[in-house]
């Protein structure tokens, strides 16, 4: 299943429209916050479609029989793109585990790249709800093997994969690749997909307009 937030109007269009503007782009810590917030958006979206159970609270006059989350998701990220959005969905989560992946790409002299994954720090995620965020879902292949790497820790319950911005040929292989028990949310779903696997129109590399240019 696939919820695309932008189709309906909100501030989720707002903070993607500045993502994309090159005249805003070159305020780093503005792209960095806007990625943050919408991670917020994406945590309080999300956060409806969990269990919750009544809890008496004492307040200074009584009690109030409230709704809480029965469990806090486990939430990871795609480093380096995926921190600022995994941070607003730790602002509402805020005693989540969490775990994070390195996925990288390799490329070789024809142009041709793979997918290799570096590293991963993850708690056990067997039976549990696992929130998996990268900022960019191009080929949906980070995701995907981000995801199957962490089938290391455990078999989750139920997935929510989380992409600020798509290309449909990424959405596509993700509703292939992952099992059911798996919802897709995205701020937007771009049409074309370059040769060299870059969303247009897109917003560029994420990881270098938030954290600046890397070398290779």
């Amino acid at each position: 299943m696939s919820r695309i937030l932008s189709r309906e109007n909100s501030l989720v269009s707002e903070f993607i429209a500045e993502l994309r503007d090159v005249s805003i782009q070159q305020d780093s810590m503005r792209f960095r916050r806007n990625l943050e917030r919408l991670g917020e958006i994406f945590a309080y979206e999300i956060s409806k479609e969990l269990s919750y159970s009544e809890k008496e609270i004492t307040t200074p006059l009584g009690i109030s029989n409230m709704q809480v989350l029965k469990e806090q998701p486990v939430i990871a990220t795609i480093l380096r793109a995926g921190l600022p959005v995994h941070q607003g969905l730790l602002n509402y989560f805020d005693r989540a585990e969490n775990a994070f992946v390195s996925a990288y790409r390799k490329h070789h002299k024809d142009n041709s790249f793979e997918i290799k994954i570096e590293y991963l720090s993850s708690p056990s995620i067997d039976d549990k709800v696992l929130i998996i965020c990268d900022p960019m879902l191009a080929t949906g292949q980070s995701m995907f093997l981000a995801y199957k790497a962490m089938l290391q820790r455990g078999k989750p319950r139920h997935v929510h994969v989380i992409g600020l911005i798509a290309s449909q040929e990424g959405l596509n292989y993700v509703n292939s690749h992952f099992p059911d028990n798996t919802t897709v949310w995205l701020g937007a779903v771009d049409d074309e997909l370059t040769a060299k696997s870059y969303i247009v129109p897109g917003l560029g590399d994420a990881g270098d307009l938030a954290y600046g240019k890397k070398l290779g």
